[in-house]
């Protein structure tokens, strides 16, 4: 659920003046950075590969009717039951509908951010039914009573020493040492059984198959084929703009999808699930549901297509400069940094989330390592544009804006007022440094403001240019 949106700048500061989440962010951003550059280098290909996953997004965007059509009936000829949510309280309705109607008591459930975006925790939670978050990573933050702060490592704001007194407290077999091996053994023991009582399972997909009626899941802890097929019934969340035509494209996909992510060539489990448990099976579920999500997904088709192609693949958090300072649940809503930024004022509104387009620096590192090449800082600058043209910004900031403007427009005024404000903030610098600024305090309550040098950069670039 999305906390309110006037609360921004409070969680921000809470999260600035956290030292604890900085060493945790770049424990978790810092390691997936490194993974991710050694797996593109050693990948000579990628740029075309990029290219061409741009290319089968793009077509299934351009198709999309076509192929969840395609999708619906070769889904249904496979045994599943296909269900379709306009937006978030619907798709959660049909996900409570299906567990009362099969008795369940208790739910299992695999790391889904889709699910996080309908508010399906709390549904269930309303709902009576026992939740129990699979994943490593949900299963501390559902200890810790949180939410995730990331897309792909939910617990990325935890530390392993935090962790370890979660399971101390909570575990009914505590953890014999503090070390990872130990811990996740006890997580391991916690789970076990849950597996084999739950009456349900709910995981998510990576890619819905047109051509198949599968849903493939990409998992590195097999969590999600333990939520999926010891339960009676499998219920699956989707967003619509998951669809791809083929097997093959999927497959294509994944090799982004997975060095972006966590920097490796493959995960430990990729599977395709298609339809219920058939005469012969020796396991999997007797009924399988897929509930195909809208939630906003046709409003982008004609705004914002682009966006559509985002595999949730995680490196723009990872490369974000304001999300590894202050962590993803100063974002507010299901998803943080960049790509959260552009899809929160989708779901929730821009009126009630214009604080997240604005909270960017516009470096441009988000597009830089996306796997699809979405124009993430174009989008953000749209959504800080009908911000501003529908007055929804504070009046201070609009005017702001407004004599910004004055100047931009104007080259000569411009480098004026430029050339005299140079030597004024120098005035404040001590050690190379500001660290008190009238009017900048926004900036440096937290943080330095480097001083500025002695000519512009335009004057610099000139300067270059003549010699």
């Amino acid at each position: 659920m999305t906390a309110p949106a006037q609360d921004f700048h409070t969680r921000v500061e809470k999260a600035l003046r956290d030292p604890q989440l900085k060493i945790a962010l770049e424990r978790t951003t810092g390691n997936a950075r490194r993974k991710r550059a050694a797996a593109v280098a050693a990948w000579p290909d990628f740029e075309a590969a990029r290219a061409a996953a741009c290319a089968i997004k793009d077509h299934a965007i351009e198709h999309m009717a076509t192929y969840l059509e395609m999708f619906e009936n070769n889904a249904r000829a496979s045994g599943a039951q296909v269900h379709w949510a306009r937006d978030a309280g619907e798709a959660s309705r049909i996900v409570i509908d299906l567990c009362k109607a099969s008795g369940a008591k208790v739910v299992t459930r695999s790391k889904s951010m889709l699910g996080e975006e309908i508010g399906l925790p709390h549904a269930l939670a309303e709902a009576g039914l026992r939740r129990v978050e699979t994943d490593l990573a949900e299963h501390i933050i559902q200890l810790a009573g949180e939410t995730p702060s990331h897309i792909i490592w939910p617990a990325a704001h935890r530390t392993r020493e935090d962790v370890a007194k979660l399971f101390d407290q909570y575990h009914h077999e505590k953890p014999e040492g503090h070390d990872v091996v130990s811990m996740v053994a006890s997580a391991r023991k916690e789970l076990r059984a849950d597996f084999f009582t739950a009456e349900v399972g709910i995981s998510g997909a990576n890619f819905l198959v047109a051509e198949t009626g599968a849903i493939c899941t990409i998992t590195n802890e097999g969590n999600a084929e333990l939520t999926t097929t010891p339960p009676r019934v499998h219920i699956v969340t989707a967003g619509i703009e998951k669809i791809v035509a083929s097997t093959e494209h999927a497959l294509q996909l994944t090799r982004l999808l997975v060095r972006s992510a966590t920097g490796a060539d493959l995960t430990q489990y990729t599977t395709f699930h298609c339809g219920p448990k058939r005469a012969g099976d020796r396991d999997g579920p007797e009924e399988f549901h897929i509930v195909l999500v809208d939630h906003g997904r046709t409003r982008m088709l004609a705004e914002m297509p682009e966006m559509l192609r985002c595999l949730r693949c995680g490196a723009c958090l990872n490369h974000c400069v304001v999300y590894r300072a202050i962590g993803g649940h100063a974002y507010g809503g299901a998803y943080p940094g960049p790509m959260g930024s552009v899809l929160t004022p989708v779901f929730d509104g821009l009126e009630q989330s214009r604080d997240l387009p604005a909270a960017c620096t516009l470096n441009g590192q988000c597009k830089q390592v996306c796997p699809v090449d979405i124009p993430l800082p174009t989008l953000l600058r749209h959504w800080r544009a009908r911000s501003f043209r529908a007055g929804h910004e504070p009046k201070a900031v609009s005017l702001a804006i407004t004599i910004w403007a004055f100047f931009a427009a104007r080259p000569r005024l411009y480098r004026m007022a430029q050339a005299a404000a140079l030597p004024a903030l120098r005035l404040f610098a001590k050690g190379g440094w500001i660290s008190s600024l009238p009017l900048g305090s926004g900036w440096t309550a937290t943080r330095d403001f480097p001083k500025p040098p002695r000519q512009s950069f335009l004057a610099a670039i000139r300067k270059g240019a003549t010699r």
